[in-house]
């Protein structure tokens, strides 16, 4: 696999990971297994110092397929990680220009796809499926990840 580390990851804020803990995450992204998070610990030359230390944990799911909807489609063998596209903030924000409020949004290039490793669960994935009806065979949509796909 691929990590592109060629970009720094802008982002500074960040949630603890635990109550106690004094690593911050600055990326949780579920679509591609990645977490990236950061703290401060001792330097190595200067003891009395701290320095910001990042770790990035990557999870590669074994027997991912190269479309995640289509369980026939071939394994994949290549994963590309991108700390740019990973650390790209596309929450929408509201602005006040003029007197009058408007949605802004955060990054840029929020509109291509994100090509997920896995599924999320946050996102409803569909595949579909032959049935028989009445003598006849129709493609119907299976849920994939029912529990993201209906309502309780």
């Amino acid at each position: 696999f691929f990590l592109d580390s060629g970009v720094v990851c802008p982002v500074l804020a960040g949630y603890p990971v635990g109550p106690n803990d004094e690593e911050y995450v600055l990326v949780n992204n579920k679509c591609q297994c990645v977490t990236v998070t950061s703290k401060f610990v001792p330097s190595k030359e200067n003891p009395d110092e701290e320095v910001l230390q990042r770790n990035i944990r990557i999870i590669v799911p074994l027997k991912a397929r190269e479309n995640i909807s289509d369980p026939l489609s071939p394994l994949r063998t290549t994963f590309v990680y991108r700390m740019s596209d990973l650390c790209k903030n596309c929450e929408p924000i509201e602005i006040e220009l003029g007197g009058a409020i408007h949605q802004a949004q955060q990054g840029n290039s929020c509109e291509e796809a994100q090509t997920c490793y896995t599924y999320d669960r946050e996102k409803c994935y569909s595949s579909p499926v032959p049935l028989l009806y009445h003598g006849e065979v129709r493609q119907a949509p299976a849920a994939l990840t029912p529990a993201s796909c209906f309502a309780e």
